[in-house]
């Protein structure tokens, strides 16, 4: 059994766009409440296209999203608001404002469509990303330069007992956080968006992901989903149990 406690907590109402850190969140079966239930939809490809995401569009990550009139575990995630946007002019947008999607497109290149669906749109339906702090730093002194959590995408980030990297060895097993028990499904294998600078600067690591694909076979965090839900806060307990379980 490993054993700690929950540092790190955030959720993206808008899927690529930047997100809020949290002190608190209610989670449910489709997730950290309110994470990704707001997204673009890529026009390039019609109605029946595929959503916008910061891989094709990194001018996305320069803009930022939050539920300024639910903050933290006040947001019901049944039940989500419309999301508050920042552009990177620092005008601030209602989801629901007429122009949102012409002034996205102005700055982002891309006509889009505005998609909300409170079930989530992670690319992993109703998924929570789990990181542990351990692997942040062990892939920090390997590169030999700061790693901003922000640019995994991170839902809940843990202080543990346990070395870097063993979340690899955690599918089958079982997350509790608080009053909240996640089942682990399988490491995250990373695409090119955590080379992209999390504040949306014009600017690239590839050293990051070649890293990765060479020291991890690509993987970095791991991927979970809520099977009894509940509210969680910082500082909470958390234990990480199952057969690969060992600190």
């Amino acid at each position: 059994m490993i054993h700690g406690a929950l540092g790190g907590l955030a959720r993206w109402p808008v899927k690529s766009m930047a997100g809020e850190r949290l002190r608190a969140a209610r989670l449910d079966g489709r997730g950290v409440g309110g994470d990704r239930t707001h997204a673009l939809l890529d026009l390039r490809h019609g109605q029946d296209g595929r959503l916008l995401t910061a891989s094709r569009a990194p001018r996305l990550l320069a803009w930022a999203a939050a539920y300024p009139g639910a903050p933290d575990d006040a947001l019901d995630p049944a039940a989500p608001p419309p999301p508050s946007l920042r552009a990177p002019d620092g005008t601030v947008w209602g989801w629901d404002e007429p122009g949102l999607a012409a002034a996205i497109q102005a700055d982002v290149g891309v006509a889009v469509e505005l998609r909300r669906d409170p079930a989530g749109q992670q690319d992993l339906e109703r998924s929570v990303l789990v990181t542990t702090e351990a692997s942040r730093r062990a892939l920090e002194a390997a590169l030999g330069r700061p790693v901003d959590l922000r640019r995994f995408r991170t839902n809940l980030h843990l202080d543990l007992d346990a070395p870097a990297f063993a979340e690899e060895r955690w599918q089958g097993g079982r997350l509790h956080v608080g009053p909240v028990t996640l089942d682990l499904l399988h490491p995250c294998a990373r695409c090119v968006i955590p080379t992209r600078d999390p504040d949306g600067v014009d600017s690239r690591w590839p050293a990051l992901l070649r890293h990765l694909h060479r020291a991890r076979a690509g993987l970095f965090g791991v991927n979970a989903r809520v099977a009894v839900p509940g509210r969680v806060a910082l500082g909470d307990r958390a234990t990480v149990t199952g057969p690969a379980a060992v600190p």
